[in-house]
């Protein structure tokens, strides 16, 4: 398969973000596309995801080249774009979905970039051919992007005569039918996603790059928090620094996949923004610093204020 580029008009580019986002303010007019570049500023501007950012750097320049190698005419690899994406909620998979979306639409590999995120419910139907109906309109809704399947594996969950299997049929001849336009990424549990390559053999050749998003450290998801508030115009007071720290190293050693990383930290930023505004709704005068500063008071979870002792 040769490369192919699709000079295509820019369509919208999707900047809602669950968790880490720098680049909200830098939207540009639909008939102005971001260059390949700025998109790996925003990459390497995330937090953490060390390898994670390494690993699509090493795909960037694999691309790169096979342009420039096309353009010399010499002989290209094949672009299998498909992945497999490992971790627990909240460690950034989507976000760097949505990225890679924007990169290969700058780069001429999609036409559109955009992401089209779906879970099981999306793809399987309840009677014989509505199944196929469902995953072929998902399909249709992300040709020229990304479709991201979460929790990919509960599509093989019901055994043989599950609906699942006919959803995972469908997407594997759609790899093959539109692969010169279409991006598969399936995620979810490191776990649970190895048990579902392991039971579906023929998905691992179609799916040649497994990222794993491993959780992040005490700092980082502090650091995230502090983000979350400096893009909204609040910081923290430093009874608050250390009341944030105390609850994401609890937190954190209790080990919750579900509710932990920036997940957790979300939560407890737009909590912490709502008790601030109860605190200071009646007082009829307020400083600029007052409006800006979370206290220790707003930093709670659970029901429970951590005060610092």
């Amino acid at each position: 398969m040769n490369f192919r580029l699709h000079p295509q008009p820019l369509r919208n580019v999707h900047t809602k973000d669950k968790h880490q986002n720098l680049f909200l303010n830098n939207k540009k007019d639909d008939n102005e596309q971001l260059k390949p570049e700025i998109i790996m500023q925003e990459l390497n501007a995330l937090i953490g995801l060390t390898e994670v950012k390494n690993l699509i750097s090493e795909i960037y320049a694999f691309v790169q080249i096979q342009k420039r190698r096309e353009r010399e005419k010499l002989c290209t690899d094949p672009l299998v774009l498909h992945m497999i994406f490992k971790g627990n909620p909240g460690t950034g998979k989507t976000t760097v979905a949505r990225i890679i979306g924007k990169l290969f639409r700058a780069m001429g590999v999609l036409s559109k970039g955009h992401l089209i995120e779906v879970e099981r419910a999306d793809l399987v139907g309840e009677y014989i051919g509505h199944t196929a109906h469902k995953t072929r309109e998902q399909l249709r809704r992300a040709l020229g992007g990304i479709l991201f399947i979460d929790e990919a594996y509960s599509l093989a969950r019901g055994g043989e005569k599950d609906f699942g299997k006919e959803s995972i049929d469908v997407l594997v001849k759609a790899m093959e039918d539109q692969k010169d336009n279409l991006i598969l990424i399936l995620a979810g549990y490191k776990k649970e996603m190895e048990w579902f390559i392991r039971t579906n053999p023929g998905l691992y050749s179609r799916f040649p790059l497994h990222i794993t998003f491993p959780d992040y450290s005490v700092e980082e998801l502090y650091r995230i928090g502090e983000l979350m508030l400096h893009k909204r115009q609040y910081k923290l007071a430093p009874e608050a620094q250390a009341a944030l720290r105390r609850i994401l190293i609890e937190q954190t050693t209790k080990g919750n996949q579900n509710e932990g990383n920036a997940r957790l930290v979300r939560n407890i930023i737009e909590r912490a923004i709502r008790r601030q505004a109860v605190r200071l709704v009646k007082k009829p005068r307020l400083t600029r610093e007052e409006l800006m500063l979370i206290q220790a008071e707003d930093i709670i979870l659970n029901g429970r204020i951590n005060w610092v002792n």
